[in-house]
């Protein structure tokens, strides 16, 4: 099934997407007793099992088209991405694989919308493309093991972890650093730099994860062709590492890394206003935006 967080005439609804139809089932899930609006309160209050009769209920079908779609999740309260986590992308930037996994994390002021404009920042020249599948956590969990974690998993969805080298690496950089490492906050999280959409697929539509195809192309121009197959870490082993101290919650957010093919490793143009970076992950969905300048 897929879920997604919209607006229409201004309000936050929720609703399924099934046969090209967006069936609203705010509504329907009033009966329930709680204000249910968002992806997120589906799950934190545990309503997931109730989708399918949501729909039945619906009296209320958009056209996507007419609709304006937010973030999977409008307010996760955390969101974490996988760094050097695809061979691929180990080996064109001639990165060691980590021995562990390596993560940093993003806030809400880098969440858009699978449609919206993106803003190219002022103070950045450097502006990055990285296509990747990413988890919604549907279950509170700590100190799970990996095989455990896989019962904690919600779905899916589409992400472009969006980098700005020139604040990420220092000069000489990426293989010179300096002693504190790169700047993880300035070079990843500044506003508007994680897109995520178009929607949840649950996680019983794909059967296999690490069979997706994953592509980002720029105005056209194919950038990145790789596979889920390639990371390094799988899904259920980022879960149970995170765990590890940290008490995941439905709704957060686990980028899981990026295939070969950024331009920073491959000396492609980085991006700039004008440019429409599109990411699509095969039986999850599609998302594509518009640079314009801040």
């Amino acid at each position: 099934m897929k879920v997604l967080n919209y607006r229409v005439k201004g309000l936050k609804r929720v609703g399924v997407y099934v046969d090209g139809k967006v069936y609203d089932i705010t509504s329907a899930l009033t009966k329930y007793g709680s204000d249910i609006k968002s992806v997120e309160d589906i799950l934190a209050l545990g309503y997931a099992d109730e989708l399918d009769d949501a729909v039945n209920e619906s009296s209320e079908v958009y056209e996507l088209k007419d609709l304006k779609l937010d973030p999977t999740v409008r307010n996760p309260q955390k969101i974490f991405l996988a760094a050097v986590n695809y061979y691929s992308h180990s080996k064109e930037g001639n990165l060691a694989k980590p021995l562990q996994p390596y993560l940093f994390t993003k806030f809400t002021n880098a969440l858009k919308g699978a449609y919206d404009d993106v803003r190219k920042p002022k103070s950045s020249n450097k502006m990055d493309y990285e296509g990747e599948l990413a988890v919604i956590m549907g279950k509170k969990c700590k100190y799970v093991s990996a095989h455990e974690a896989k019962s904690c998993i919600a779905g899916y969805t589409v992400a472009d972890d969006i980098s700005f080298r020139d604040w990420q690496f220092p000069p000489g950089g990426p293989n010179v650093q300096t002693t504190y490492g790169y700047n993880w906050v300035m070079g990843k999280m500044l506003d508007d730099a994680l897109p995520l959409g178009p929607w949840l697929v649950t996680s019983d539509e794909i059967n296999d994860p690490y069979s997706l195809n994953i592509k980002t192309k720029v105005n056209g121009e194919l950038r990145q062709n790789g596979s889920t197959s390639d990371m390094i870490f799988k899904i259920e082993e980022l879960i149970s590492y995170l765990s590890q101290g940290i008490t995941l919650y439905p709704g957060d957010v686990i980028s899981t890394g990026t295939p070969e093919g950024v331009a920073a490793f491959t000396g492609e143009r980085y991006l700039k206003p004008g440019d429409v970076v599109t990411v699509e992950i095969g039986g999850i969905g599609i998302i594509s935006n518009k640079i314009i300048q801040e």
